[in-house]
């Protein structure tokens, strides 16, 4: 895991790789509770018998189920010290290449793209991100723009 001591921190780190998180399995019951949840109960997500003779031959994860992985796995490979807040600003570019079946397991590539410093304590990080299936393929893609607040630092003022 990388440590950076601060936000403004990250802009030494631009241009490179945050790291390759661990896999992580994607259940037939997180795609079941992801889809009450939500409201989601397309067949090719529920049904397994009607799933194998579906266009994936199984039942497949939702596309947003396996983009809000990408917070957990991202925050599992770095840490940012001295923030009083993360705010998670959005996402572009975000594409669904191939399917995740359920059982699959999952992993994040992170890469730091690029980090701006803003007024008034801020700093944005833009961080592209790939979801890889264990057997190769990249499964999402996206840049997700996290914005950090600087803790703001009392100083003590000495009499005199």
């Amino acid at each position: 895991m990388i440590r950076f001591s601060q936000p403004k921190a990250l802009a030494a780190a631009a241009g490179t790789r945050l790291g390759v998180s661990a896999y992580r399995e994607v259940p037939q019951c997180d795609i079941d509770t992801f889809g009450e949840l939500t409201g989601d109960r397309q067949w090719i997500h529920h049904d397994p018998e009607r799933a194998a003779d579906g266009p994936f031959g199984a039942t497949v994860a939702h596309g947003m189920l396996s983009l809000s992985l990408v917070v957990p796995l991202l925050f599992s490979l770095f840490v940012v010290d001295g923030a009083a807040l993360v705010l998670h600003k959005g996402l572009d570019r975000v594409r669904f290449w191939v399917p995740v079946p359920a059982g699959a397991r999952l992993r994040l590539v992170a890469d730091l793209v690029s980090v701006s410093i803003r007024p008034r304590g801020y700093v944005e990080a833009t961080i592209a991100v790939a979801l890889e299936l264990a057997d190769g393929p990249v499964a999402c893609s996206a840049r997700i723009r996290l914005l950090y607040r600087e803790e703001e630092r009392c100083t003590l003022a000495t009499a005199s």
